[in-house]
């Protein structure tokens, strides 16, 4: 959470250029008692519904978002800097996202019938009621959507508190719900202090909290749902291992490494931070990566040639080159980048280190920026064991030509996802979430669509 108590107003601040573009006045507390009104109200409704009306209105936000597409795509660039063409493919995934819970989703919620001797009894997933999501600015369209539509569909409604940096994005997605035809209080967007967080989270018309962000956040925002025993389901960090093995494809294993690493400008939870590299190859590696990151564009994020924009936020850059520095202090080699871009713009050069051992700060934190490590390893165990040297546990990745070795590591490694031969992504076709410190409970495909529902029991005529 990145509200300060203090302050009045969410402000957002163009990170290319210094430039504030938004300010939002926070809410007060009858304000945010009339929202926990509007969502209990539309909930009492919406849950009565049939699914397959409800799914119909999943299909229509998939189209209110690609009305709209540039507009929120432009306001993505302008309030957190993504280069624009991930932007536009970040509302496309929305899009996407909508029409494959509207045509896949009603089956996962239907009636499951269970193993007792008369077949009388079944399970009915049923919607547990307001769902308070604090969410994050790196994906400020997708992060939300990818757990609203799925608890929408489920039945609950959704209350929205976002990064006070994309708050023009957030007002947008409710826009998309109004004219895809979401009464009032289905999706509602809460701009709130630290403070209006905690009273939201301990209002008795709040049924359950879900929280993309920091293992920080994460640990508040656990132990007050915990406090008013209300389920959570938290997406914190990851330090996310990339392993290349001796026999694995370079040039693939580059290529997937500097998208892995460098998409969004470096600020993603799930992607390839530690670079954990075999030593028959990690020469050889180490050369091509450096020389494809080398030729990245960075700069305007509204061009359609960049590919590395800004970093969100001023205090994030300052906080990322102390880890560089620090790392580098510890012995690191910089082999590129390594510095502040000079200017008003927030940027910082695509930057990779070498020679980074298991006891470097690099190795150790979560580095949220365009920053790549690259650790040797001197076989394939030695490489789970770095992997999995780690308090987070978010995703990994391995590259070999293998197929029995990459099964017999994926079964090692301690992580809630792992991608074979690829870098990391989110898809609606399968569970999304991590262990350790990474977080807890699970988005996406069905573990999403009833991860704020009651699995209630129905026993009928039992003998």
């Amino acid at each position: 959470m990145n509200a300060i108590a203090h302050q009045t107003h969410a402000l957002s601040i163009n990170p290319a250029t210094g430039e504030t573009v938004g300010s939002y006045p926070y809410e007060n507390e009858s304000q945010l008692d009339a929202t926990l009104n509007r969502a209990t109200a539309a909930f009492r409704s919406w849950r009565r519904q049939p699914l397959s009306q409800r799914a119909e209105r999943l299909q229509a936000l998939a189209g209110a978002l690609r009305e709209q597409a540039e507009a929120m795509a432009q306001m993505i660039t302008l309030e957190m800097g993504k280069p624009i063409i991930q932007a536009r493919a970040e509302i496309e995934k929305c899009a996407q996202l909508s029409e494959w819970y509207a045509a896949h989703g009603p089956a996962m919620l239907a009636a499951e019938p269970t193993l007792v001797d008369n077949g009388s009894a079944h399970i009915e997933y049923r919607p547990l009621g307001p769902i308070l999501a604090v969410m994050p600015w790196n994906f400020p369209v997708w992060q939300v959507l990818r757990g609203a539509v799925p608890t929408l569909l489920a039945g609950n409604t959704y209350v929205l508190k976002h990064a006070p940096n994309v708050m023009g994005s957030a007002y947008l997605m409710k826009a998309a719900f109004h004219k895809a035809g979401f009464a009032e209080g289905l999706f509602e967007v809460l701009n709130v202090t630290q403070d209006g967080v905690s009273k939201a989270i301990a209002d008795p018309r709040i049924a359950a909290v879900t929280l993309t962000g920091s293992v920080r956040a994460g640990m508040a925002i656990g132990a007050q749902a915990g406090a008013a025993l209300k389920k959570c389901v938290l997406e914190l960090g990851g330090c996310d291992p990339f392993i290349v093995l001796n026999d694995a494809d370079l040039d693939a294993a580059v290529q997937a490494a500097v998208i892995g690493r460098f998409q969004n400008s470096g600020q993603v939870c799930a992607a390839a931070k530690r670079l954990i590299i075999e030593a028959g190859v990690v020469d050889a590696f180490t050369a091509k990566f450096v020389e494809a990151s080398r030729q990245l564009v960075m700069g305007d994020p509204t061009s359609t040639h960049t590919y590395v924009g800004p970093m969100a936020r001023f205090d994030l850059r300052d906080e990322l080159h102390g880890q560089v520095q620090a790392t580098l202090a510890e012995g690191a080699t910089l082999l590129l980048g390594g510095d502040k871009v000079p200017g008003a713009g927030n940027y910082y050069a695509p930057t990779v280190l070498a020679d980074v051992t298991d006891q470097m700060t690099s190795f150790k934190q979560e580095l949220f920026g365009p920053v790549a490590s690259i650790i040797s390893a001197r076989d394939a165990d030695h490489a789970v064991a770095l992997a999995n040297d780690s308090e987070f546990g978010l995703t990994a990745s391995i590259f070999t030509r293998d197929s029995a070795k990459a099964r017999e590591i994926a079964d090692q490694l301690e992580t809630g996802g792992i991608f074979v031969n690829a870098f990391s992504v989110s898809d609606p076709r399968v569970a999304f979430g991590g262990v350790k410190k990474s977080g807890f409970g699970r988005e996406l495909s069905h573990f999403g669509v009833r991860e704020f529902c009651n699995a209630q029991t129905v026993w009928l005529d039992r003998k």
